[in-house]
């Protein structure tokens, strides 16, 4: 059997072999499934409002047996024995339904959070068919790494005590007085030294010394041991904890940024959400509806602020208003507010991203949830808009659907319009700037 499954966001996988994919069951081997239910028992949030059950479900249906089942949470788990889990976004490409392209619009919209570098990632994504994720973090990893080595690892003062046979520096009194009596010819010194065994350094080579030890990809592990010789001259971290406070990215250090803040992530085996794992496996896994909503927020901050000849601001994550005013709670944060600044009605629009698979029954409100409405009503009233704009993900089934709009008509004039767009994943581009056309012409344009 393959050393990693790839399975789709909503997959449920199950250990009855009997069960067929035709059935919309991923059979999994009962050693591995009984190791990935452990995984996720004890993967354990950091947040008091989160709860990994509700991500990843352990479940039982007559018949079938015991479930697991990936809700909203993408990337890839590696188990005790090795045995990796790759979650790819259920993503509709039509007739071009593939992993390797899944996965390379998975990381295009990936390399629009915060956490990542798109540079890196336009490059890494090149392999994306021969390797698992966590091998194209690797190689992250190491192309940041190389681009260090370039250009120059740092050097810094490191502080330093030793009996020495030279006075140098400050003596250390009470040290010397304990060691040196018989010794008159010594001194217990503290010194500065400019070196590179500076926290940083000794925590990337930490981290090129575990990435050495778990990749199974044999370019990437050459590539880690010719980088480790430029690190000849620093040691490991002996606590990582530590060396992680030590650390200082001051000026000078950009290139060390991104290098840093993964080696967090690969030392002390954390991952890109609010939960973390113990001694079961480790993961790298990505909440899909804060990756689609950085990933809409960029788009729409480059089309409307570069192709917009008006004064066009794009906020995202917006926090002018609370629900209610006295006292002042409850925030509220739509996804983007867009102002045209130069109009006189100093035209607003919100619009609000939802990783959320809509279908075609009118019967079930499409699929769009009562409470997001009231949400989105609450943003019309408090920003004086009436132009509300849902964005959510195409998918085969609503394809041919067209524009949703819901209208809410007051003395015969639309007091609050909210418009559905669906985003076509396979072919951003156009998706995007047909999305653009739409709401500058109708909305924006004074």
């Amino acid at each position: 059997m393959s050393r990693t499954l790839v399975v789709k966001e909503y997959d449920t996988i199950v250990c009855n072999e009997s069960l067929s994919s035709a059935q919309g069951y991923v059979y999994l081997e009962e050693k591995y499934f009984n190791e990935l239910e452990k995984f996720v028992k004890e993967y354990v949030s950091e947040s008091d409002e989160a709860d990994i059950l509700e991500f990843m479900k352990i479940g039982y249906k007559r018949g079938v047996g015991d479930t697991v089942t990936f809700n909203s949470y993408v990337g890839i788990i590696e188990l005790p024995s090795g045995f990796q889990i790759e979650i790819l976004p259920k993503v509709s490409l039509g007739e071009d339904d593939n992993n390797a392209k899944t996965k390379r619009i998975f990381l295009k919209m990936l390399s629009c959070l915060k956490d990542f570098d798109g540079k890196v990632f336009s490059s890494a994504s090149l392999n994306a068919d021969k390797m698992n994720l966590y091998e194209i973090f690797i190689r992250m990893y190491i192309q940041e790494a190389w681009t260090l080595v370039k250009r120059g690892i740092k050097s810094d003062y490191i502080s330093n005590e030793d009996n020495l046979s030279v006075y140098k520096g400050k003596l250390n009194v009470s040290r010397h007085i304990i060691l040196n009596a018989a010794h008159k010819e010594r001194f217990y010194m503290m010194f500065d030294e400019y070196q590179v065994n500076r926290p940083e350094n000794k925590l990337i080579k930490s981290t090129l010394l575990k990435l050495l030890s778990i990749t199974r990809n044999t370019d990437n592990a050459r590539e880690i041991k010719q980088l480790l010789y430029s690190f000849e001259l620093v040691e490991e971290s002996d606590n990582y904890e530590m060396d992680f406070s030590k650390v200082s990215l001051t000026r000078g250090m950009k290139e060390y940024e991104l290098l840093i803040q993964w080696a967090k992530i690969f030392l002390l085996n954390k991952s890109f959400t609010t939960f973390s794992g113990k001694n079961s496996g480790k993961a790298l896994l990505f909440p899909m509806e804060q990756v689609f909503e950085a990933y809409i927020a960029k788009q729409v901050k480059l089309l409307f602020e570069n192709q917009s000849n008006e004064m066009i601001s794009v906020s995202a994550q917006d926090s002018g208003y609370y629900l209610f005013d006295e006292p002042r709670k409850f925030k509220l944060r739509p996804d983007l507010v867009i102002k045209n600044v130069l109009s006189e009605k100093h035209k607003v629009v919100i619009m609000d991203t939802k990783w959320k698979r809509l279908n075609r029954n009118p019967a079930s409100n499409y699929g769009i949830s009562q409470a997001d409405m009231y949400q989105m009503y609450a943003y019309s009233k408090k920003y004086h808009t009436p132009d509300i704009w849902l964005i959510y993900p195409m998918n085969d089934d609503v394809r041919e659907l067209g524009q949703l709009s819901f209208d809410a008509v007051r003395n015969e004039e639309v007091n609050v319009s909210v418009k559905v767009f669906f985003v076509d994943l396979a072919d951003y581009k156009t998706s995007m700037q047909s999305f653009y056309d739409e709401v500058y012409c109708s909305n924006i344009q004074t």
